[in-house]
């Protein structure tokens, strides 16, 4: 996952406060970097969203054998390519948004095996909050190439209205169905979340507050999970739920 910011600096500052991260560049130009969390990498951030003129956020990237022809497919089920495919460093990418309103990203290029998504003490996972989990998860599936119901390392699992995407036996995301596309409330629109994992919920939300981020209400939150969604001060949206 990356988080498209205005500029890198204070984007790596306030995350570096609140999740505790360090960085080092991430072979993609001088506007990137890899947030580690135990020398493991869990996230990239970019300055790019002022050039691609998007809003600040944190936007899933899947990795394709082919960007072209994902970005194909994705048009032909009724997603939006909206920029891209472009040539990085190391790849090529393209920004997306499939049929409910959800922005994600495709990628196309190498992937350090040591990335830390969906496991250990500075894990990251995402959440699809859609209108029907199992239209959304065909739609990934045929685009993305996720194994429905197969036994590959990545596949997508169907639980009533949840979809569950397993990389082996680790979950790297859930679709859930239920979202209203037309509410003005971010938690309820189709959109993919970030969720990350830290060692105290409270104080990474006293430090967010502390360095300029704000707190987003949960109603619908369950009272036994301990998390809490944050804005960062540029308005990205993400959550901290306490590491298992």
């Amino acid at each position: 996952m990356s988080l498209l910011a205005r500029e890198l600096p204070g984007a790596q500052d306030f995350y570096g406060k609140v999740l505790g991260w360090t960085y080092r560049r991430a072979g993609l130009g001088d506007d990137f970097s890899v947030a580690l969390t135990d020398g493991l990498p869990v996230a990239g951030i970019g300055a790019l969203a002022s050039s691609l003129q998007v809003a600040v956020s944190w936007t899933p990237y899947f990795n394709v054998t082919d960007v072209d022809e994902a970005a194909a497919r994705i048009r032909e089920r009724g997603g939006t390519v909206g920029v891209g495919p472009l040539a990085f460093h190391t790849g090529r990418a393209a920004l997306a948004v499939d049929p409910d309103g959800a922005v994600f990203g495709i990628w196309e290029g190498s992937v350090r095996s040591d990335w830390s998504m969906g496991r250990g003490s500075g894990s990251a996972s995402l959440d699809l909050r859609t209108r029907d989990a199992v239209t959304a998860g065909r739609f990934y599936s045929l685009t993305l190439g996720w194994e429905p119901e197969g036994e590959g390392k990545l596949r997508l699992v169907h639980e009533e209205d949840l979809s569950v995407l397993l990389d082996g036996d680790e979950v790297l995301a859930r679709i859930s169905g239920g979202a209203v596309q037309a509410a003005p409330d971010p938690q309820i629109r189709p959109r993919w979340h970030v969720r990350f994992s830290v060692r105290d919920v409270d104080a990474a939300v006293e430090t967010a507050l502390a360095s300029g981020g704000s707190l987003v209400p949960r109603p619908d939150a369950p009272a036994e999970v301990a998390e809490a969604t944050l804005r960062d001060p540029d308005g990205a949206l993400f959550t901290v739920a306490a590491a298992s």
